[in-house]
């Protein structure tokens, strides 16, 4: 009896789900990717073999100060690992590595992978150069196409157009810019403008979560969100036209209106003149504010000046406090915890740590040391950047279509506790509030079918069952 049983399980799972095997993948109009930082050892295992170095080289100049995602270009493909960038506009590859100061910058920017036109049978070389240009570093580029698939996933882009290096300064890897694309910034489509082209996305919208610093690993979604990386309701903040970009560049350029500490124990403090148009960008890892402003923040932290390279050194002990810097937008306000805004380096001389935050009067950004605490969706197709604090409490993924009300999307965790030192370190539990979706998300602490992926699930039953089959013990 439980045999016959079992067969009619696998005839009923055969009939209804059989197709499920074939077309799982391509259910939903959304693809996502892990963004590594460039310490997660796992991921960049051959930049971390043999005898670690201490990089003797400026901060500025360093490689383990970004977060990457991973390729497969050309056919067969090539894996490479690219700096995400919100900043730029256009996907290069092929770094000079021989150039770099320091041998660990040298191995991790082998170990991020070469790209080899003559090696893949769908690549089509192009006549044009152009000269690329970074807050750090620079390329010179000559463009392809070629087929660019992202990493894990079954999305495979057809002739896009990229760079690939035949000559660099300062740069450790290539580079996805994921800013805005085709008759906006440059005369091509972009990776973000092929993906809605070619029908992997509804619009050009992704959301990106970078995840803390001891979480070393965040994702980014392209069309999609996930409800389970941040707390609270999403808060909509229109990207600003480039006639009233500070630049003139059409950038993820949004105001931020107000900038607070809260102090460990401590009651919070605003800065006068807080209020100004700051860009969002992930390929930068210091948040520049105007200099009267961050020597405000650098004091509060007990720096009085910027060191010889513009600098504010600080005690390590902040990153064990529970003090927070407060950045506020409309409807939402940003809390960075102090571990999140203070690097801390090793150097030869043991571990020094640095402000997260620079001076300039040239250009105002919040990088990785702010974006860190940020759940963001950058929503090129409205013009918007959605955004709430950032939290981890599993995986809640949903789509991003025409018709989507972000005002109505609401996080399923709780928001950090900011009293807490390690405020955006651990996973946290799930909201319990009234939140679409928080009474049956996945949380962390247990696989559920979301997790394991319902296509494994379902292949692990066929297995069964035509072992079974074979075996001759269902009939």
């Amino acid at each position: 009896m439980p045999l016959r049983l079992l067969s009619y399980l696998c005839l009923a799972i055969a009939t209804r789900y059989g197709d499920a095997l074939y077309d799982e993948r391509r259910s939903h109009r959304y693809v996502k990717l892990p963004v590594v930082h460039s310490t997660n050892r796992q991921a960049f295992a051959k930049a971390y073999e043999g005898k670690e170095a201490i990089a003797a080289v400026p901060l500025a100049k360093r490689a383990d100060v970004a977060y990457y995602a991973k390729l497969n270009i050309g056919t067969p493909p090539q894996p490479i690992f690219v700096q995400l960038d919100t900043g730029s506009f256009e996907l290069w590859v092929n770094p000079d590595c021989a150039t770099l100061e320091g041998s660990s910058n040298v191995r991790f920017c082998r170990a991020a992978g070469h790209y080899d036109p003559s090696s893949s049978s769908s690549a089509v070389g192009l006549s044009l150069t152009k000269s690329l240009r970074y807050g750090i570093g620079g390329a010179n580029i000559r463009y392809v196409l070629d087929t660019v698939g992202l990493a894990g996933t079954d999305a495979l882009l057809q002739d896009v157009q990229f760079g690939v290096a035949f000559d660099t300064v300062d740069e450790f890897s290539g580079i996805l810019g994921i800013g805005h694309g085709e008759n906006v910034t440059i005369p091509y489509k972009n990776v973000i403008d092929q993906l809605a082209d070619q029908g992997v996305t509804h619009t050009k919208a992704f959301s990106l979560a970078l995840g803390s610093k001891s979480e070393q690993e965040g994702v980014i979604i392209f069309g999609g969100l996930d409800k389970a990386k941040f707390a609270g309701t999403l808060q909509t903040q229109p990207i600003l036209p480039a006639i009233d970009a500070p630049d003139g560049v059409p950038r993820y350029w949004i105001n931020m209106q107000s900038l607070s500490i809260t102090p460990p124990g401590g009651n919070t403090r605003q800065y006068p003149n807080a209020s100004m148009a700051v860009f969002l960008d992930s390929g930068a890892t210091l948040t520049l504010l105007p200099t009267r402003l961050a020597n405000a923040i650098a004091a509060d932290f007990g720096a009085d000046a910027t060191d010889s390279n513009g600098f504010f050194a600080v005690d390590c002990k902040f990153n064990s406090q529970s003090g927070t810097l407060n950045f506020g937008f409309a409807g939402v306000t940003i809390r960075v915890p102090y571990r999140e805004i203070v690097r801390e380096i090793r150097t030869a001389y043991g571990f020094e740590c640095y402000l997260g935050i620079s001076p300039s009067e040239d250009f105002v950004l919040l990088g990785d040391t702010v974006l860190r605490s940020v759940y963001a969706i950058f929503d090129q197709t409205n013009n918007a950047i959605h955004m709430a604090q950032y939290s981890n409490c599993g995986s809640n993924e949903k789509e991003i279509t025409a018709q989507t009300d972000f005002s109505n999307v609401r996080g399923d965790c709780k928001a950090p506790d900011s009293r807490a030192a390690n405020a955006n370190s651990e996973p946290l539990s799930l909201d319990n509030g009234t939140g679409a979706g928080a009474s049956n998300s996945p949380d962390s602490s247990a696989p559920t079918w979301q997790d394991l992926g319902f296509g494994k699930w379902l292949m692990a039953w066929v297995t069964m069952c035509a072992i079974l089959l074979v075996s001759g013990l269902v009939w």
